[in-house]
C-alpha cells in the first residue's frame, strides 16, 4: 500500500494559523478585501451573499458560494427558462416517471417492478485541457449519479464532438478523449453501447464530451438525495481528498476560454475507475443491508455540493467537523478541502444505530469512510476546523436558492442570412458518374464514415446482456433474463440543423432519437438531454438557447415522453462575442429511452435475408439545407433545416413498433444524416448483404430528381427489410396509420445496386468507410 492510500488518523488535515478566517473574525473586518472575482463571482453576487450572510463572508464561505453559485451547478442562467419544461407536462406524460428533474438522475417505471434511471452530463472543458482525464472523470461523475439513485449500473454511451479532423490539435483531444473514455468504462465492467462522434471546426477549441448512463433497481430500491434525522451522521467514503478539481465548477466549466489565457490544468480532476468499481459494490451492498437514510456522490463542487444539498433538500440543519475529512494531501486548507472535485467520493447520512453495520460493510471492501459529521435540527450548515467556525451558512441559500438571471437574449444580426442562403441552390451533380463520385466521397467523409476506429476501443458486451450496439440504430440491453423485458437507448444531436434554427434543431434531435429507439422496435418512453451552447453573456447563444428549450419542450409534449434531467453546459465559446463563429454550434443532445417487452422482438439496422423486400417509410422532400452533401460537397451551412413534422414521427414509430412486435420486419434503420444513400449503405455494410434498388418508383411519386432522392434529409422516415410473405402486412399496417410506403427493391448478393446510378461491391463500400478515421488518428 503506498503512502498515498495508506491509512491515517483523522486529524490529518493541515491546521490552520491563528489568524485563521473564522466566522467571528469575518465579523469584525468587514471591509477586508476578498478575490471574489478570481473565483468566479460577480460583484452584485458578491454583494448579495454579504446580504444574505449580514456580514462578510469567510474564506471558505466565499469559496462554497462561489461553486454553489457558478453556472455549472446552479443554472442561474437557464433556470428560468428550464421551467418550461414544466409546462408542457401531462398527466399522461408523468404516468411512468417515478422520479423527475431535480434529483441525481431521473428514474423511470419499465414495467414489472423494474425501474430505469438514465442522465447524460457534459465534461466538455476538462476534456479540452487534460483530455484523458476529462472524459475518463465524466464518464465516473455520471457513473455515481446513478449509483446514488440506488441503482446497478448497467451501460454508458457518450456524445462527442471535435474539432476539424485535420486540424494539429484534433488528434491530441481525440486520442486523450477515446481513451478516457474506453479506459474508464472498460474497468468498470459497463459496456458501451451506443453514441456519435462528429468533427466540425465550430468545435475546435471547445468539444464537446457529453457522457451518458443508466442504471436498474427495483421500484423499492430508488434513494434520494436529502439528509433528514437529527442525531444522524454524515459519512464521507470513498477516495481521500486531494487537489485535484479545485475551482472545476466554478472556473473551468462557467467561463470561456480566452486564446492567450494560462492554462487551467490544475482543474481537472483525477480518476480511478477502480476504487469506483469497489464503490459502486460497497454502495450496493450499503443499500441492500438498509444502512443508508440519505446519500450524494460528490462531483462538481465537492463537499460543498454534497453537505449544502443533502441539508438544503432534508430541510434540516447540518454541522461538520472538516478536520474528519480523510486526505490524501495534507497540505490543503479549509477552502481547498471544501472545493476539492477528487472523484470516487460519496456522501451518506447514517442513522447511529446503523454506523457499525455501515463502518463494517466499507472495510468489507476496503473503502475508507470517516464520520465528519450530524445532522442538526436548526437548519444551519455549519463547519468547524480544527475547532474553529468557518461556515455559517442557511443550506439553502447556497443550493438552492441561488442567483436567477434574466440574461437578455436576441436573435442574432446574422441568422436572417444565414437562412436565406440555401443550399438547394448550390450547383449538384446530374450524370451516373457525377453521382456515383459524390456518393463515394460522402460516405468516406469524417461524419458518415465508420467509426469503428472509436467504438472498437469500447466494449459493447461486457456482462453478456448487450442485445444491440453501435453501429445499430439504438443500444438494446436486456433487463430481466427471465421475461427478456428490456430497454433501448439512442442519443442524437445535430448542431448544424441548430445553428440554422435553434427551435427546429432541438426538436429534430429529440425526433432522431425517438426515431431510432422505435427503429429498434421499442416503445419510447422518457428523454435526458444536455444542452451544449455558448455564453449566455452574449445575446446570440442565449436566444438560441432559449429557442432550443422552447422548441425541445413542445416536441416532447407532442410525442408524450417527459423530460427526467439533464445537464446545461454553456460558455462554450472561444473569441469576440456576438459574431457568427464565436460559439460552438448550439448542440442540444437528447437521449431517448424505451422499453421492451422482450428483447428477443429487437430489429438491427441491417439486412441479412436473401430476397427480402426493401420497403421506404415516409415522404422524401428536396431538403439540402445543413445537410451532409451541402457541408462535404460544398463546405456549405446555409438555409433553413428540414422540417419538422411530429406527427408523422408518432405515426412512423407506431408502424415500426408493430412491426417488430408482430415479427414483419428483419431489420429497420433510419433516415437522417447523409439520407437514403447513406441509409443504404449502412444497411449493406451492417452484415455484408447486398441489394438491388431502384429509385423510380420513389422519383415518380415524390416528383424530385435522383440526386434529391439519395441526398435529401427530411425527416421521419425509416427503410425496412420484410420477407415478401410479410410485405402486404407490413404494407397495409403503413397504410392503416398513414405512413407512406414504397417498395425499393429486393435484399441479396455482394453488391448494392442502384438504378440510374451504378454498383458498388460491399468490400468498396466498407474500405471507403473505414478507412477515414484510422488514415488520421493511426
Amino acid at each position: 500500500m503506498t503512502a498515498e492510500n495508506a491509512p491515517s488518523t483523522p486529524h490529518d488535515g493541515a491546521s490552520p494559523d491563528a489568524d485563521v478566517d473564522t466566522v467571528d473574525h469575518a465579523s469584525a473586518t468587514p471591509e477586508q478585501a476578498q478575490p471574489f472575482a478570481e473565483l468566479g463571482l460577480k460583484a452584485d453576487e458578491y454583494a448579495n451573499i454579504r446580504e444574505l450572510l449580514g456580514r462578510r463572508p469567510t474564506n471558505a464561505e466565499l469559496a462554497m458560494y462561489s461553486v454553489m453559485w457558478s453556472e455549472h451547478c446552479s443554472y442561474k442562467s437557464s433556470k428560468k427558462h428550464l421551467r418550461t419544461f414544466g409546462k408542457h407536462t401531462t398527466e399522461t406524460m408523468n404516468e411512468k416517471l417515478l422520479v423527475g428533474m431535480g434529483e441525481d438522475a431521473g428514474v423511470v417505471d419499465i414495467g414489472d417492478g423494474w425501474a430505469v434511471t438514465f442522465k447524460v452530463e457534459s465534461h466538455n472543458h476538462p476534456s479540452y485541457v487534460e483530455p484523458y482525464q476529462g472524459a475518463a472523470t465524466g464518464v465516473g461523475g455520471i457513473v455515481r449519479d446513478i449509483i446514488s439513485m440506488g441503482a446497478r449500473p448497467v451501460a454508458v454511451m457518450d456524445q462527442l464532438r471535435f474539432g476539424a479532423i485535420d486540424h494539429p490539435d484534433t488528434a491530441r483531444v481525440v486520442h486523450g478523449v477515446v481513451s478516457g473514455v474506453g479506459g474508464y468504462g472498460n474497468s468498470l465492467g459497463l459496456p458501451n453501447i451506443g453514441g456519435e462522434t462528429v468533427f466540425d471546426s465550430a468545435y475546435q477549441t471547445n468539444p464537446l464530451v457529453n457522457a451518458l448512463a443508466m442504471g436498474v433497481m427495483r421500484h423499492e430500491d430508488i434513494r434520494l438525495g436529502a439528509a433528514t434525522g437529527t442525531g444522524n451522521q454524515v459519512v464521507l467514503f470513498g477516495a481521500r481528498t486531494g487537489g485535484d478539481g479545485i475551482g472545476g465548477a466554478s472556473i473551468l466549466a462557467s467561463e470561456t476560454f480566452e486564446e492567450d489565457g494560462p492554462v487551467k490544468r490544475p482543474s481537472v480532476q483525477v480518476g480511478d475507475p477502480f476504487m469506483e468499481k469497489v464503490l459502486i459494490e460497497c454502495c450496493l451492498e450499503l443499500f441492500a443491508a438498509g444502512t443508508v437514510e440519505g446519500i450524494q456522490d460528490l462531483g462538481a463542487a465537492g463537499i460543498s455540493c454534497a453537505t449544502s444539498e443533502l441539508a438544503a433538500n432534508g430541510g434540516s440543519g447540518m454541522h461538520i467537523h472538516l478536520e474528519e475529512v480523510l486526505l490524501r494531501d495534507s497540505s490543503l486548507n479549509a477552502g481547498e478541502i471544501l472545493m476539492s472535485e477528487s472523484q470516487e467520493r460519496m456522501m451518506a447520512v447514517v442513522s447511529p444505530e446503523k454506523l457499525a453495520e455501515f463502518q463494517a460493510i466499507a472495510a468489507k471492501w476496503d473503502v475508507e469512510a470517516a464520520v465528519i459529521g450530524e445532522v442538526t435540527g436548526d437548519g444551519r450548515l455549519t463547519i468547524d476546523h480544527h475547532g474553529h467556525r468557518i461556515v455559517d451558512v442557511d443550506p439553502a441559500t447556497v443550493a438552492i436558492d441561488s442567483p436567477v438571471y434574466d440574461r437578455p437574449y436576441a436573435r442574432p444580426d446574422w441568422q436572417d442570412a444565414l437562412q436565406a442562403d440555401t443550399a438547394e441552390a448550390l450547383p449538384r451533380p446530374g450524370t451516373a458518374e457525377e453521382l456515383a463520385t459524390t456518393l463515394r466521397t460522402l460516405i468516406a467523409s469524417p461524419n458518415l464514415a465508420s467509426k469503428g476506429w472509436v467504438t472498437d476501443q469500447y466494449d459493447r458486451y461486457v456482462g453478456g446482456n448487450t442485445a444491440l450496439a453501435m453501429p445499430d440504430d439504438a443500444g438494446v440491453l436486456r433487463i430481466d433474463e427471465s421475461t427478456g423485458r428490456g430497454v433501448a437507448l439512442a442519443t442524437d444531436a445535430n448542431g448544424r440543423y441548430t445553428k440554422l434554427d435553434p427551435r427546429t434543431g432541438a426538436q429534430l434531435a429529440l425526433a432522431e432519437a425517438y426515431r431510432n429507439v422505435a427503429t429498434s422496435g421499442a416503445v419510447p418512453l422518457a428523454i435526458t438531454d444536455c444542452l451544449n451552447f455558448g455564453s449566455p453573456e452574449d445575446p446570440g447563444p442565449m436566444w438560441q438557447l432559449v429557442e432550443a428549450i422552447g422548441g425541445l419542450a413542445e416536441a416532447c409534449e407532442a410525442l408524450e415522453v417527459p423530460v427526467t434531467g439533464g445537464n446545461v453546459s454553456l460558455y462554450n465559446s472561444t473569441g469576440e462575442p456576438g459574431l457568427i463563429d464565436s460559439a460552438i454550434h448550439p448542440t442540444p443532445v437528447v437521449g431517448v429511452l424505451g422499453v421492451f417487452e422482450d428483447v428477443a422482438r429487437r430489429v438491427p439496422s441491417g439486412w441479412q435475408g436473401e430476397g427480402e423486400s426493401v420497403l421506404l417509410l415516409g415522404t422524401t422532400r428536396e431538403e439540402l439545407s445543413g445537410s451532409a452533401w451541402a457541408d462535404v460537397a460544398h463546405q456549405h451551412l446555409g438555409g433553413l433545416p428540414p422540417q419538422v413534422d411530429l406527427e408523422a414521427e408518432r405515426s412512423l414509430a407506431t408502424v415500426l413498433i408493430a412491426s417488430a412486435e408482430q415479427g414483419l420486419a428483419s431489420a429497420a434503420h433510419d433516415l437522417s444524416e447523409g439520407g437514403l444513400a447513406q441509409a443504404l449503405v449502412e444497411a449493406v455494410v451492417r452484415f455484408g448483404s447486398g441489394a438491388q434498388i431502384d429509385p423510380a418508383g420513389l422519383l415518380e411519386r415524390e416528383g424530385v430528381d435522383l440526386f434529391t432522392a439519395l441526398f435529401s434529409e427530411s425527416q421521419a422516415r425509416a427503410l425496412v427489410s420484410v420477407p415478401t410473405a410479410q410485405e402486404e402486412q407490413l404494407t397495409a399496417l403503413a397504410a392503416e396509420h398513414g405512413v407512406p410506403v414504397l417498395r425499393l427493391g429486393t435484399t441479396g448478393g455482394d453488391t448494392l445496386d442502384i438504378t440510374g446510378l451504378g454498383a458498388f461491391t460491399v468490400g468498396e463500400l466498407r474500405e471507403l468507410r473505414e478507412g477515414t478515421l484510422p488514415r488520421y488518428f493511426g
